[in-house]
């Protein structure tokens, strides 16, 4: 990975200042005994999104998108449990995760019928807040997850099961230099913006006795169980979805988007955006935030138009 501390801001595109001078709000809410921490963008009474990230990442995986929601909506990040600054659990589950969402959505006031964004990981996740609050939701985007058809699926959570191991030690390196020098993309991917991948990087870094080490939980997977019911969970959403996908992804856990075509008979709204791979969010972070937007606000469009049906039927 490249180091940019040299790269003078003049040399950074605008949209990346334009990002980090944004304004938000940090929070923290406990949910089942553990802290949860989020962020806001926006002012309160708009239209509410929660943007969630995927495996071993955090809320900052939204910096470049969530400031380019915020003009029209109230944006939530949040670092679910095992992940970012928020705090660790002995095991996890799905639905504890769809929990600490709805309680985010409810702490940073995001109003009536919020909308859900969940990357990879944060797919699943997001999955599970749908099955669990989707009559409250405004519906669910999937970005690079896809549901898979029961016979293809591969469960890649479990792992203490599959491998005999429980609560690994991350590494600990002697100072953050060597630290970002091991940071990765999984899967690894080209990135056309090295100081994004950089400014990631270094929030994905905590100081330990010795050095420094990576934030996440690294036995999250030990026992989650992710296979469970995903095809019957997704048929029977109370809210609507949408998926959203990188060209040139290359992540196992996005490759069904025509299976899912087929089961909703073609009418899941499916945006592929060009010349991006998994972390779509920092290959073209504007071109995700304007996809993530135009969906949104075609769903707000519907619903008000059929308000306006039916109020006018009323009065006939």
């Amino acid at each position: 990975m490249a180091n940019t501390e040299t790269q003078t801001s003049s040399q950074r595109p605008a949209w990346f200042e334009r990002a980090l001078a944004t304004t938000s709000e940090s929070g923290t809410i406990g949910v089942s005994g553990v802290p949860i921490v989020y962020r806001v963008w926006g002012a309160r009474g708009c239209p509410g999104i929660v943007l969630v990230h995927g495996s071993n990442a955090h809320l900052e995986w939204w910096r470049f998108v969530a400031p380019f929601l915020a003009d029209q909506f109230r944006v939530v990040a949040l670092d679910l449990s095992g992940n970012g600054d928020s705090g660790w659990r002995e095991r996890y589950t799905g639905r504890g995760f769809a929990e600490e969402v709805w309680a985010v959505c409810q702490a940073a006031e995001l109003g009536p019928r919020p909308f859900v964004v969940g990357h990879s990981f944060g797919g699943f996740v997001v999955l599970e807040t749908g099955h669990a609050y989707g009559a409250d939701l405004g519906g669910i985007i999937l970005a690079d997850f896809t549901v898979s058809p029961p016979q293809d699926y591969t469960e890649w959570g479990r792992r203490a099961e599959r491998e005999g191991k429980t609560r690994r030690a991350t590494r600990v390196y002697p100072d953050v230099d060597t630290a970002l020098g091991r940071f990765r993309l999984i899967p690894e991917q080209p990135c056309q913006h090295p100081y994004v991948v950089d400014y990631i990087a270094r929030q994905s870094l905590r100081p330990v006795e010795g050095g420094w080490t990576w934030k996440f939980d690294p036995a999250l997977f030990d026992h989650l169980e992710m296979g469970v019911d995903q095809n019957s969970k997704y048929a029977r959403l109370r809210c609507r979805s949408a998926l959203i996908l990188g060209e040139h992804s290359e992540d196992s856990g996005a490759q069904s988007a025509h299976y899912m075509a087929d089961i909703t008979d073609g009418i899941l709204p499916i945006i592929t955006i060009p010349e991006t791979y998994h972390h779509m969010m920092f290959d073209e972070p504007l071109a995700t935030a304007m996809a993530i937007k135009a969906t949104l606000l075609a769903w707000i469009r519907d619903d008000r138009l059929e308000q306006l049906t039916n109020a006018l039927a009323r009065h006939r």
